[in-house]
């Protein structure tokens, strides 16, 4: 059965002050929690090690090696 693009993942390429969508989707996976994080709604990424984070806190969490 296909999938349409707001039942799976975005590909993104993250970037410092940006991201690009490489395949398209409605939402991203947070690198920390599994939670599904709606594309207009993702304020937090790593360029460097290309992850999204549902929040602040999980992003440090991520930094301080926490998650």
């Amino acid at each position: 059965m296909l999938m349409n693009a707001s039942e799976r993942p975005a590909a993104l390429q993250f970037g410092p002050n940006g991201f690009q969508v490489l395949r398209p989707g409605a939402f991203v996976l947070c690198a920390v929690s599994g939670e599904k994080v709606p594309l207009d709604s993702l304020r937090y990424w790593s360029a460097v090690r290309q992850e999204a984070y549902a929040s602040c806190e999980l992003a440090t969490r991520r930094l301080l090696g926490q998650g």
